[in-house]
């Protein structure tokens, strides 16, 4: 029941969607008035589901769908479909050109022809995602610069002398730091030398 009224819904709205077009406007389907019937399939916009409609004295005109040869020559022996009810409607089912004339001889000659351009359906066109950026490499973080050789002589070197105090809070005495000809283990010697001599002093 479901599908039948979705399908139903959806013929009305097709329906209603599709346009009616009256060949010639208000003077029909006529050789009277020279009628510009080209100039009129002009002026209008043909799509799929659309109806033409042929309004004509019955017997006195008809309606022949022909190939676009027979269209150019008026020829009325090899219709693709012949109309004679005087209200014939024809509904556009596909893109492209269809071709009518009338089969009462002398008419097609004198201008009663019909060449109708139907558009193609334009479906809109779904644009393509666009690429994501590529993410951007992380740069690594600098290495800790490692101490060159020599740097902990330097820093040892800048480092200051260890003071020696006396045990019996006398003055205190600053040894000097090494070198490299032994004047360094000298000059503590006689530091210590005094030391003791000032702490015996004292306790006499």
């Amino acid at each position: 029941m479901a599908v039948v009224m979705a399908l139903a819904l959806a013929g009305m709205v097709a329906s209603s969607s599709a346009a009616v077009y009256q060949v010639g406007g208000s003077s029909g389907w006529t050789i009277l008035g020279n009628v510009n019937y080209a100039d009129w399939a002009g002026k209008q916009t043909f799509k799929v589901g659309d109806v033409i409609e042929f309004k004509y004295p019955q017997g006195i005109h008809n309606v022949l769908e022909v190939n676009k040869a027979d269209y150019s020559s008026c020829t009325n022996s090899t219709p693709i479909a012949t109309h004679t009810s005087g209200d014939d409607k024809v509904t556009i089912k596909s893109p492209g050109h269809r071709f009518f004339i009338c089969g009462v001889p002398g008419h097609c000659a004198a201008g009663q022809k019909l060449n109708v351009r139907v558009l193609k359906t334009q479906k809109a066109r779904s644009s393509a995602p666009s690429p994501s950026p590529s993410p951007s490499a992380t740069a690594p973080a600098p290495a800790a610069a490692s101490p060159r050789a020599g740097d902990t002589s330097e820093s040892s070197a800048s480092t200051p002398p260890a003071a020696a105090t006396s045990s019996d809070g006398g003055a205190t005495t600053t040894a000097p730091a090494p070198n490299s000809n032994g004047a360094g283990v000298v000059r503590a010697g006689y530091a210590v030398a005094l030391a003791m001599a000032a702490s015996m002093a004292m306790l006499q």
